[in-house]
């Protein structure tokens, strides 16, 4: 007679046990749903607010850095980082309590930009509200046109954009007439020259000491001793492009007039070698910034044979085989594992972090952009200092124009050796893409994988519009390569004859003890 009312109390509450779950799966999911018995029971209650979980992802995106101070947040500064943070705020990605605060929500990046440098495949992390859908279009409504959101893929909870990043591939843009030796020398050189063979004569384009001239710059057609007119230039991918008029090569008057016709839509050409096709020869107009890079006023004279077939101009320089096979090779010196503290700012040689591998640096390939043609040298390495990449630029570039041996660079990369090495404008600087290889092998079966291959298309879009035309445009209007090349010389480089005068001893040495020897 005891055993009845237990029995009966421990089996009436399954009731409970059946509604306990309900509630914790609304908080686990992004969005809220109801039994039919609550819609009954709750149809005079308010509505309840949609809930959402914060996503790990990695968000991949472009730029063109003009007018910013670079990737990295700078309290006081404009940069890529602070427009970005602010824009996930706006578009709920981040809440009110977490704004400016970073780390509350995993903040990596994949790679820091230098001021004015520009990115196509950068890649930052974090853990964001990414619902409801549409939180592309949030962002990139909260953005400036300069930085576009491509994407977002869902990544693993120990993901960090910086630390799972195994290499980043920059490209830089040069100028081909800045691998001129005889285009926008600088004052000594021309003083030198006078009275020699090869005569060199003032750069109209710039002052003396290296200033851009107002109303100048990329502007301005000079009448010419000698030119050509009617010219094809075809390249080995089957493109071809008529030119009516091409750059004269020694200027006669200092008063030459202002232009602004010629100039030409954005193209891009790849090819390797660049064949002139002379027909006939007069005296023309020049467009020399437009066809071979800005104010190449080459100071070489031209001769005045008729030229056919595959023979060129005198003077004339272009990015062939013999110029590519050289640039290649002088750039194939940084390949491999060295100690770049020459080719950084506040790093001591002492210092691990100057240690630094280099994958690959390539310079095969040649893009023409509003009439300017730049060699595009792609560097792939497991991570970069502060001007690392400019600086192996301005010495490549310093090597190419003769200012400078070869055998520079090899000195350069010595730990016990200190040199000042030129750094080349960051207008032609961009990172193309970050590469996350492992991650992406280790977690292919359960994870998307993090690159750039959906991105392609709007990626190559945007590189054109922004940058391409950002690099092109400032050429034309400031001359940023071409002032530079004027402050490549020894009186502003003192180093990079150094290695000119220890050859200089050896080889008189070895002379002298050979003709001791004779004797």
């Amino acid at each position: 007679m005891e055993e009845e009312p237990p029995t009966e109390t421990r089996i009436s509450p399954p009731q409970p046990l059946i509604e306990e779950p309900d509630p914790k799966k609304l908080k686990m999911s992004s969005t809220t749903t109801t039994s039919d018995d609550e819609d009954v029971n709750s149809s005079s209650a308010a509505p309840k607010k949609q809930r959402y979980k914060r996503r790990k992802v990695a968000i991949f995106f472009a730029y063109c850095g003009v007018g910013y101070q670079g990737m990295q947040k700078n309290p006081g500064a404009k940069t890529i980082e602070a427009d970005l943070e602010e824009a996930l705020y706006l578009a709920g990605a981040v809440p009110e309590q977490d704004r400016g605060l970073s780390k509350r929500y995993d903040w990596a990046r994949s790679a820091r930009t230098d001021k004015g440098v520009s990115a196509v495949g950068q890649v930052v992390s974090g853990r964001f509200y990414i619902d409801p859908p549409g939180f592309v279009d949030r962002l990139n409504s909260n953005l400036s046109p300069q930085i576009r959101i491509f994407g977002y893929k869902r990544v693993t909870a120990s993901f960090n954009a910086k630390k799972f990043c195994d290499r980043r591939r920059y490209v830089y843009l040069i100028p081909v007439f800045a691998l001129d030796p005889n285009c926008h020398r600088d004052r000594e050189s021309v003083k030198a020259s006078l009275g020699s063979d090869n005569e060199l004569v003032k750069c109209l384009e710039c002052s003396e000491r290296g200033r851009k001239v107002e109303g100048l710059m990329g502007k301005r057609n000079f009448e010419v001793k000698t030119a050509i007119i009617e010219s094809h230039i075809s390249s080995n991918t089957g493109n071809a492009i008529e030119v009516s008029d091409v750059q004269e090569n020694r200027v006669l008057e200092d008063n030459a007039t202002i232009s602004d016709s010629n100039k030409q839509s954005s193209v891009l050409v790849e090819n390797s070698c660049t064949e002139l096709n002379v027909e006939s020869e007069s005296t023309a107009k020049s467009v020399g910034s437009e066809m071979s890079g800005l104010g190449n006023d080459s100071e070489i004279v031209v001769s005045k044979e008729s030229v056919n077939g595959n023979e060129k101009p005198s003077g004339s320089f272009k990015y062939c085989e013999e110029e590519k096979a050289r640039f290649n090779r002088i750039l194939k010196n940084y390949v491999g594992t060295h100690n770049f503290h020459n080719f950084t700012t506040r790093t001591k040689a002492e210092d691990p972090a100057a240690r630094r591998f280099i994958v690959s640096f390539d310079a095969s390939t040649t893009v023409v952009v509003e009439g300017i043609e730049f060699v595009k040298c792609e560097v792939v390495g497991q991570s970069f200092m502060l001007h690392q990449i400019r600086k192996m630029m301005g010495l490549a570039v310093a090597i190419m124009r003769n200012c400078a041996p070869e055998s520079l660079i090899e000195k350069a990369l010595q730990k016990d050796v200190n040199i000042n090495v030129p750094t080349a404008p960051e207008v032609g600087l961009y990172l193309d893409e970050c590469l996350f290889t492992s991650y992406n092998q280790k977690w292919k079966d359960s994870h998307e994988e993090v690159s750039m291959k959906a991105y392609e298309e709007v990626a190559e879009d945007f590189k054109m519009k922004q940058i391409y035309s950002h690099i092109a445009s400032t050429e034309h209007k400031d001359g940023a390569v071409a002032l530079w090349l004027h402050s490549l010389n020894h009186r502003n480089y003192p180093d990079l004859r150094a290695v000119d005068e220890v050859a200089e001893i050896a080889m008189n040495t070895s002379v002298a003890m050979e003709t001791q020897a004779e004797t």
